[in-house]
């Protein structure tokens, strides 16, 4: 017998779906989830280095950005009608109502970041995600090999610039390029 569910389209949710399904208890509110693409995906559990390295830099950010942008810690950013990753921190522009009356977007963000004890795969996955959104700069953190991988430039296929930045190196935002960190500062 032929099977049926090999013939049925997939079901792509929207963000607005998504947040439906959240209201009416379809989705756990507590479930660690994020819509990739119009799929619902499971995000991992976080380590202690993953905690401690999004906390380290969350500081790090918080102190050096003052005024001039928002640190905002695993929190939804929009990118389409279908794609609402949570990354770790994302530096957003200011606002006086702190996104209190806005939904955060892909406009929004000065950097992103995603920080990767063992997650390198999907986060390597999202990288096209937020170049085609048009997000001016991502970094992930790779935890396994204490790199930084900076993207810059984005199209609506990739990022033009690539770099990796080691133990050592010094690297500094784009918004804010007159700050800089030594890589083991973030990582650890």
């Amino acid at each position: 017998m032929e099977d049926v569910r090999a013939k049925l389209p997939n079901k792509l949710f929207t963000v607005d779906e998504y947040y439906r399904m959240a209201e009416v208890g379809i989705l756990d509110p507590d479930a660690r989830l994020e819509l990739l693409e119009g799929q619902i995906v499971e995000m991992s559990p976080v380590g202690v280095r993953h905690v401690a390295c999004v906390n380290r830099t969350t500081a790090l950010f918080a102190k050096h950005s003052a005024d001039r942008a928002i640190v905002s810690v695993q929190n939804p950013v929009q990118l389409s009608d279908y794609t609402e990753p949570q990354p770790d921190i994302v530096l957003l522009k200011p606002r006086q109502d702190h996104y209190a009356g806005k939904k955060t977007s892909w406009e929004d963000a000065l950097l992103v970041m995603e920080v990767s004890d063992t997650t390198i795969r999907r986060d390597r996955y999202k990288v096209s995600l937020y170049a085609r959104a048009g997000v001016s700069e991502l970094w992930i953190e790779d935890l396994g090999d204490d790199t930084i991988y900076v993207y810059g430039n984005p199209s609506s296929a990739a990022y033009g610039t690539s770099l990796q930045f080691h133990r050592g190196d010094k690297i500094s935002q784009l918004a804010f390029p007159e700050v800089s960190f030594r890589v083991e500062e973030l990582i650890g």
